[in-house]
């Protein structure tokens, strides 16, 4: 969205799209973002996430030159409902049963090893 147009001493920017991303993006530009992420790059990786970014900044632009007039938020493409099944009560496990099958047993629960640090 353009900010609004307002008497300024300077030009008003212009919000059309041309297709482009506005600057060239620069080593200097990711050596920055990498900078303010703490990230160490070697000069390869500098070059490769140049190109990389730029990709990703014009896709961006792409996207932002798009008429979305009267398309509405989306979360999913296509329209769903509830996909899970039905909440139905259905008998559970015998209790003793299930214990049988456990390595170890203490007050009709099941034993597991202590956890370090932990009290007893």
């Amino acid at each position: 969205m353009c900010p609004p147009k307002i008497a300024l001493p300077h030009r008003a920017p212009d919000c059309s799209y041309d297709g482009r991303v506005a600057q060239p993006l620069s080593k200097d530009d990711v050596a920055h973002v990498a900078r303010l992420a703490r990230l160490s790059l070697s000069s390869e990786e500098l070059e490769r996430y140049t190109t990389q970014l730029a990709s990703v900044l014009e896709h961006a632009a792409d996207i932002g030159a798009l008429d979305i007039e009267g398309v509405p938020p989306t979360a999913h493409p296509f329209p769903l409902v509830n996909v899970f099944r039905q909440d139905v009560p259905r008998p559970c496990l015998d209790r003793d049963e299930v214990l049988s099958q456990a390595p170890e047993v203490e007050d009709d629960r099941f034993r597991i090893p202590r956890i370090l640090g932990e009290a007893l």
